[in-house]
């Protein structure tokens, strides 16, 4: 349509849409300037870095004093909880809380960083210091460069700018900074879910346990956690008779354990597949060579499922692990000395069980694959994390995340991935919180040269933070702000 009433029309419209244009995306105030945030992201994360804040060794309070200064002076409320240490009253192990009020209209949104890190071997940190925050060939090295100081100070990140940006928000955003998570969640995410779970409660929490892959320098994909296997511990003991080891005997625990460790390690529990590893795999078939296609999803074709699980087990064991409850016989102790038979031999069975394993069930499956008397299975108890249902792939958090992972990351495919390993998310799920592990791009080269977390030359590429805060603010702000 021309003439005047087609430009009226035509104007018309065009407010239409300008009216509707912030229901569609959240508020800003004003455009950021990421150079100088950048500046200040390399600030806070080197900062972190240079705290020695490993489990043992070191302690997560400089971490939290550290966090307060900051917050308290963007004028950021925030709370400080520390379970009592019975054990030793002078070691002090706190969390701290901070929250961003918003409208009510949602539930909150909780974002996560852990301020502790895996100890380390300080002999084999020859290049740069466990300590330094040291730069230099466009990596940052340090403890906790990867695991977990990077989604620490991008949570931090985030509440700063959803601050000073004063962004209206339909949700409260919870910042947690927890203690504990390498090993002893008492003092950590245990302690408050338990005690102060209403400083938590939230429908989404963003934390740890994905990440971008690069290889060779090109994006891959991004790994997005919903949900993750549980640590079991288990003991076989052998008992028998003392003797004298010239004197072989039938009963010799030694001997009893050996033949009870190969059952298990030959034996594969059955494949199940949940939501996540079903989407995960699915979807990595669709970025794969034909040949690897064909395996992933053939992987339910009763023709060929057994030879692609012992594929996997050969040649991808991490695939091997996601598909079922796996087993790692790890440790052995026997005997104090050569010429005596001891009447107990013990070996540690690490047990990565699926979300929804019946223990009680695979333990008696596993006393059926060992079948002697003389070897009794002792669950240790040494995980107490909660098994839970994976967070959903259909609802407004996996949307956004998916729609930022795009935005930031090339556009590159996004895999809901099972963690092999544990992360306290398991605490929230079981309490019905829809949780999602994010993380930076790592070089999938880094792991097998020793760079990446855990290891002894942990870093990560300065670019890839910059590149992660930028990804963590804008999916916060999608998921918080008003519309």
């Amino acid at each position: 349509m021309s003439g005047p009433f087609g430009t009226l029309i035509h104007m018309l419209r065009v407010l239409f849409f300008l009216c509707l244009l912030p229901t569609l995306v959240p508020a800003q105030s004003k455009p950021l300037d990421w150079a100088q945030i950048d500046q200040e992201t390399l600030k806070h994360f080197s900062a972190l870095v240079q705290i020695n804040s490993t489990d043992p060794g070191g302690s997560e309070k400089p971490v939290v004093d550290y966090l307060q200064s900051v917050l308290a002076k963007e004028g950021i409320e925030y709370k400080v909880f520390t379970r009592a240490n019975l054990a030793d009253p002078a070691v002090i192990r706190p969390n701290i809380i901070a929250r961003l009020k918003g409208s009510g209209k949602k539930k909150p949104l909780l974002i996560v960083g852990h301020t502790d890190t895996v100890n380390i071997d300080p002999k084999k940190w020859t290049d740069f210091g466990p300590f330094s925050a040291q730069r230099s060939g466009g990596h940052i090295y340090g403890r906790g460069t990867v695991d977990d100081k990077d989604n620490l100070t991008a949570a931090l990140m985030s509440m700063i700018l959803l601050k000073r940006q004063n962004v209206p928000l339909d949700r409260d955003v919870i910042f947690l900074a927890e203690a504990g998570e390498e090993g002893n969640t008492a003092v950590g995410i245990a302690f408050l879910v338990n005690e102060h779970y209403g400083e938590l409660d939230a429908e989404y929490c963003l934390a740890e346990g994905g990440s971008a892959a690069r290889a060779n320098g090109k994006l891959k994909y991004v790994q997005v956690q919903t949900t993750e296997k549980i640590p079991r511990g288990v003991r076989l003991v052998a008992s028998g008779v003392a003797g004298h080891g010239s004197v072989p005997l039938r009963s010799n625990p030694v001997a009893h354990l050996a033949r009870a460790v190969a059952k298990v390690a030959d034996w594969q529990p059955p494949m199940r597949l949940n939501d996540t590893t079903r989407a995960y795999f699915e979807r990595l078939a669709t970025i794969s060579t034909p040949e690897e296609k064909d395996r992933y999803n053939g992987l339910l074709n009763p023709d060929k499922t057994d030879a692609i699980q012992e594929y996997f087990a050969v040649n991808e064991p991490r695939h091997n692990s996601m598909i079922r409850t796996s087993i790692s016989p790890n440790m052995f102790q026997a005997g104090y000395r050569t010429n005596v038979i001891p009447s107990e031999a013990t070996a540690q069975l690490d047990i990565r069980a699926l979300p929804d394993e019946d223990m009680t069930k695979f333990y008696d499956t596993l006393r059926s694959i060992v079948n002697d008397p003389a070897v009794k299975i002792v669950p240790t108890g040494t995980s107490m994390r909660p098994g839970a249902p994976p967070s959903a792939l259909d609802n407004e958090a996996f949307r956004a995340i998916e729609a930022m992972a795009k935005k930031h990351y090339d556009g590159v495919t996004v895999l809901p991935t099972m963690s092999t390993g544990a992360t306290d998310m398991a605490f929230l799920r079981a309490k019905g919180v829809q949780c999602y592990g994010i993380g930076p791009a790592i070089d999938v080269e880094d792991g097998p040269l020793g760079y990446g977390a855990h290891s002894d030359r942990e870093r990560i590429l300065e670019s890839s933070l910059h590149q992660f805060v930028k990804f963590h603010y804008d999916l916060t702000a999608q998921l918080a702000a008003a519309r």
